[in-house]
């Protein structure tokens, strides 16, 4: 399946499945996972500050098997909601689609 590539976050809002192809152009090792240093760079693209603090904690709240990486859609979303109340990021429409 193809995604569209984001350099940067769209502005507005932004469908899940946007929000996903963004994220995923930061999946470095192809293992279809969001480490806390992939979100970190992600986050850096972004000019956020204190990236690497908003990593953590964006994958301390979406882990929820603590293996250390964001995948599954249970994850995804969670990172979904730690990015609308925590770095202001609007979606859309929760879709149903799954890419990690």
């Amino acid at each position: 399946m193809a995604f569209r590539r984001y350099r940067a976050l769209p502005q507005g809002e932004v469908t899940v499945e946007e929000f996903r192809a963004w994220l995923g152009q930061y999946d470095a090792d192809g293992d279809g996972r969001i480490s806390r240093e992939e979100l970190q760079r992600a986050l850096r693209s972004l000019n956020l500050w204190f990236a690497w603090w908003k990593a953590r904690a964006g994958v301390r709240a979406a882990d929820a098997n603590r293996d250390g990486a964001v995948h599954g859609d249970d994850e995804v979303a969670r990172l979904f909601a730690f990015a609308q109340r925590h770095l202001n990021v609007k979606i859309a429409e929760l879709g149903s689609s799954s890419y990690y």
